[in-house]
């Protein structure tokens, strides 16, 4: 697969998301999760990313047993400050979270640390300065930021330089482009899109929420857009989209991960998740792939938020995303 620059490290142009192993859409099993994690490796994956909240744990527990041996093979993305009890954002917390992912990881140091999410209890400058601690003793090699706004993302750099920042970012997700997208790009941080796909919608594979279980994240915290009757209307925008799909010779899969990597090329770095090694293959195909520009301003025209139903998030949700302060 193609490379792109993550700060120091040269990565795959795609990543693969890890949370799907262990939480959010449904059971997997160990099983499952190793087949998918090595055949990733074996495709081209350089880039993976998982978090502390991903299964409490289990995800990273995952990584380390089928992966210890390939430690070497792929750039380690992890998270803190954010479990399933609410932001856990001080340092003391932050510290106790990186020792115990290090642990579960098995592994001596993660390339990239992440604030899963920025604490309003806790100024970004005091998170981001533990985490700087961690990367003088050699526990972190670079640290990043998730879901967080413009001021935020300014603050944290000022405290100690940030390698990449990731939020949602796909055709029916735009709040980057708000502001996040071009601070980044001032800042020489590296944009990482999570749920490039549209949670499953953009490749035309999604159900509704009625034929979903009650955990799934499309019904509970995305539950908007996944409703019955939003979900009819917006799945209309999909003929279309696939029409311009099979133009391309590519998958609706590959043309939404294309459209992110067309956007400023070398620039985003999209970590879509699965629990399927066909579908990880699949999207590692839209590296290779390259969009016109009538093409990417009719997926633009198509697909966006004024085309799409729903907020991405639940109301009371929106309402505490740092991200949506942009």
């Amino acid at each position: 697969m193609q490379q792109r620059k993550l700060g120091p490290f040269q990565v795959s142009a795609i990543g693969l998301g890890c949370m799907n192993i262990s939480f959010g859409y449904g059971e997997c099993s160990d099983e499952d999760a190793g087949k998918l994690l090595n055949e990733s490796l074996d495709a081209g994956y350089t880039f993976l990313d998982t978090a502390e909240l991903y299964g409490a744990g289990r995800s990273e527990t995952l990584m380390a047993k089928f992966l210890h041996s390939r430690r070497n093979d792929y750039t380690l993305a992890t998270k803190c400050g954010l479990s399933a009890e609410g932001m856990k954002g001080s340092p003391a917390q932050i510290r106790t979270s990186c020792e115990g992912s290090l642990k579960r990881l098995k592994t001596e140091v993660i390339d990239l640390y992440y604030l899963h999410r920025a604490d309003p209890k806790v100024p970004i400058e005091e998170s981001v300065g533990e985490m700087s601690r961690l990367i003088e003793e050699g526990k972190v090699q670079t640290i990043g930021l998730s879901e967080v706004s413009t001021e935020n993302l300014k603050r944290a750099h000022k405290e100690c330089p940030i390698t990449a920042l990731q939020s949602e970012y796909s055709l029916w997700s735009r709040t980057p482009e708000r502001g996040i997208l071009k601070a980044c790009q001032e800042l020489g941080v590296t944009f990482v899109p999570f749920s490039p796909l549209g949670r499953q919608f953009l490749t035309g594979h999604s159900p509704d929420v009625t034929q979903l279980p009650d955990n799934d994240l499309r019904c509970t915290i995305a539950r908007p857009r996944f409703e019955a009757d939003a979900f009819a209307k917006n799945t209309k925008l999909l003929k279309r989209f696939g029409e311009i799909a099979d133009a391309n010779g590519c998958t609706k899969a590959q043309l939404a991960l294309a459209w992110l990597l067309n956007i400023e090329e070398g620039a985003l770095i999209p970590i879509p998740g699965t629990r399927n090694p066909d579908h990880a293959r699949d999207n590692a195909g839209a590296a290779s792939i390259t969009l016109s520009e009538p093409t990417l301003s009719e997926l633009n025209e198509l697909i966006n938020e004024s085309t799409v139903v729903g907020d991405r998030y639940t109301a009371d949700r929106m309402a505490s995303a740092d991200s949506e302060k942009d």
